[in-house]
């Protein structure tokens, strides 16, 4: 009887991360070229993105119940296995808030918000890649930096624009609105930013 193949549960890792990047990618095009008239169109790949990460998490957790060995503690790799899902799961969340919110038009600054949630999501995805490779990798520790500075200019955006909202916008309604949009930027990066951070403690722990 042929042996089962050994599940690479970092492989399924990397897709996860990479539908999240993928999803990141689409967002800021969303954004960049925002029309609320074909907003759930352009939203309708990050929604399969979100589903495919589902049924991945799915299968991973099945595979980890029957696991005899893991190449890391079986708790570490559900761990940071859910918080790659959490990251589509905002950008996902995202595009609905675009559409119940009725967003007619991006307000100044959401465009570079949403470059920061690109590039910390890459960053996230660069880091998974190089993940497997950790007890040698000589990049792990950089890619892990580079998030934590993203999430920190992230972070000074963040308070620039929601002081810009409450300070200058009148519509009340519009604020309550894009207070949420803010918020919900600030939360998809600082996913990126735990990530890393859960990735870096997994590597002391393992070497």
């Amino acid at each position: 009887m042929a042996r089962k193949k050994q599940y690479d549960y970092f492989h399924t890792m990397e897709l996860l991360a990479k539908n999240a990047h993928s999803g990141a990618e689409h967002l800021e095009k969303i954004i960049k070229n925002y029309n609320p008239a074909t907003l759930e169109s352009d939203s309708a790949i990050i929604h399969q993105l979100e589903k495919e990460n589902d049924a991945l998490i799915d299968e991973l957790t099945n595979e980890l119940y029957d696991a005899f060995i893991t190449p890391i503690d079986r708790e570490d790799i559900l761990i940071i296995s859910e918080r790659l899902d959490n990251i589509i799961d905002g950008i996902n969340a995202m595009t609905y808030l675009f559409e119940n919110l009725v967003v007619m038009e991006i307000r100044p600054g959401a465009e570079i918000f949403a470059e920061h949630v690109n590039h910390a999501v890459k960053g996230v995805h660069f880091a998974i890649l190089e993940f497997p490779k950790f007890k040698n990798s000589k990049k792990m520790k950089q890619l892990i930096l580079e998030v934590n500075q993203i999430e920190s200019e992230a972070d000074l955006l963040y308070s620039r624009l929601k002081h810009e909202l409450f300070s200058n916008e009148k519509d009340p309604i519009e604020i309550i609105k894009w207070k949420e949009i803010l918020d919900r930027f600030e939360q998809i990066v600082n996913e990126c930013e735990i990530s890393v951070d859960v990735i870096d403690g997994m590597i002391i722990k393992n070497t």
